[in-house]
């Protein structure tokens, strides 16, 4: 039985969908079946891996709103073996108002992937910048919840109401919802600022920050306009050997825990 995790912050713009598609690639390269689910209506996971959001028949829109359709017909492979992905639409963005009214609403995420996980793994789930239906979907359904956090003067701007509404998810819906960890993206060692602000996540988060911490890096920045993961853009960037450092310990972590 695979293990779900959402990646979430509601902080736009810390590298949520970088590490999403960066680690998910990195551990299908380490030979562990991976599937990606996209529930951000901007769909930015689904075109950083190389698929063109037109003429998709079934994305999570429909396996959310829709109970014609089993889960495994949206979900299709990329060109990295071992990982696949379930898309986005643009249709995402109306879903809370689809969803008003249906039973259950907060689980409908959670029966897809609780089909999927013998299958995979690891799922991985990029949640939109907010904390919205698609979101408490998200935290319903997953194991655990991994938060990307910026090396940035507001970096831990937020964090009291991500994990304030953790607790909520928790003692509401999912009682077994943990936190996976914590991975700073974005560092500048050259700068005061970035150091300052990895002393102070790990005040807050204490041992469940990830020793790795992924740099700015402009192979980083320029892969998802190839449709590409980094460590199949630039194998050979900070970028790339930084996630894939970060896909290392994540599984050593995996391992001492069970």
């Amino acid at each position: 039985m695979g293990k779900a995790i959402a990646i979430f912050n509601q902080k736009g713009g810390v590298g949520k969908t970088t590490t999403n598609i960066n680690l998910a690639a990195c551990l299908a390269l380490m030979q562990k079946k991976v599937l990606i689910l996209d529930i951000d209506p901007q769909g930015n996971t689904t075109s950083g891996v190389g698929i063109s959001k037109r003429n998709l028949e079934v994305t999570t829109h429909e396996i959310l709103i829709e109970d014609n359709h089993r889960p495994e017909e949206a979900v299709i492979p990329t060109d990295i073996e071992n990982l696949d992905i379930m898309p986005a639409s643009v249709q995402l963005a109306g879903v809370e108002v689809e969803l008003i009214g249906m039973t259950g609403k907060e689980k409908r995420l959670k029966a897809a992937i609780d089909v999927l996980k013998p299958k995979y793994d690891y799922i991985f789930v990029d949640c939109p910048p907010s904390l919205g239906t698609l979101t408490i979907n998200a935290l319903t359904a997953v194991d655990s919840v991994l938060i990307p956090i910026q090396c940035e003067f507001y970096a831990l701007e937020g964090v009291s109401q991500l994990m304030s509404t953790i607790d909520i998810v928790r003692n509401n819906l999912n009682p077994d919802l943990e936190i996976e960890g914590v991975i700073l993206s974005m560092f500048d060692g050259r700068t005061n600022l970035s150091i300052q602000v990895v002393e102070e996540v790990k005040k807050y988060f204490k041992e469940k920050v990830y020793t790795t911490v992924i740099p700015r890096n402009v192979r980083l920045a320029e892969a998802p306009s190839h449709g590409m993961p980094v460590v199949q853009y630039d194998p050979k960037s900070t970028g790339a050997i930084a996630y894939r450092e970060f896909a290392e310990e994540f599984l050593e972590n995996e391992r001492r825990n069970r």
